[in-house]
């Protein structure tokens, strides 16, 4: 089973795929950490982050045993990813990864903004979390300061919002919901009824997929 999880920054749908994929026992990729792994790679090279070869250069060379989480999980890093992620030969490079991913046999869970609809158009449940701009900086902020970061709340709101605007408006893949993906909101959910809800749906699936099957 291939399930797809979409949604903006800090709308929860991290957290979500990584309790789903625990629960499910299925594997778990975070596809954001390829665009930040090749962002990362382009400041330590001292490459600007629109450089189009080296990018392309830098997301070909990925290992998915090589990413250190911590490392790539700052407020820089999101920008800067989100950068890198509007650059479509960037997106290209990285799509036969993510699909080689998808088609493991015991199946897989994939989290990012292009899932169900690039990445695994057919995955069998496809779910778009989603919350307001301002839950999702009230979450990014504490999350930031959970690690030590200073955080202005109003500079983490327009960054949300310049994201938003940066992942739906590029040419390739921009983040939209699949046309048949359930939509979830999380803007008034904690992060137990975000996952139970998700699970829900995640079964309902499930369910249409075995009845097919018969």
């Amino acid at each position: 089973m291939i399930i797809a999880i979409d949604g903006p920054a800090a709308s929860g749908k991290g957290t979500i795929a990584r309790k789903l994929a625990e629960r499910l026992g299925l594997p778990h990729l975070d596809t954001g950490l390829l665009y930040r792994a090749t962002a990362r790679a382009l400041i330590d090279h001292g490459r600007g982050l629109g450089d189009r070869d080296a990018a392309v250069s830098a997301a070909r060379g990925l290992a998915l045993a090589d990413f250190n989480e911590a490392a790539l999980r700052s407020r820089e890093m999101s920008e800067a990813a989100s950068i890198v992620a509007a650059i479509p030969e960037v997106r290209a490079a990285l799509v036969e990864l993510q699909r080689r991913f998808a088609r493991r046999p015991e199946g897989a869970l994939l989290d990012g903004r292009d899932i169900g609809t690039a990445i695994c158009p057919d995955a069998d449940c496809k779910i778009f979390v989603t919350a307001s701009a301002e839950t999702r900086a009230t979450r990014r902020a504490l999350e930031l300061r959970s690690r030590g970061e200073k955080v202005d709340y109003g500079a983490v709101l327009e960054d949300i919002r310049r994201r938003d605007e940066r992942d739906s408006s590029r040419a390739a893949a921009p983040l939209r919901a699949a046309g048949d993906a359930m939509v979830l909101d999380t803007t008034k959910l904690d992060v137990e009824a975000a996952f139970e809800a998700a699970l829900a749906i995640v079964e309902a699936a499930t369910r249409r997929r075995a009845r097919a099957a018969l």
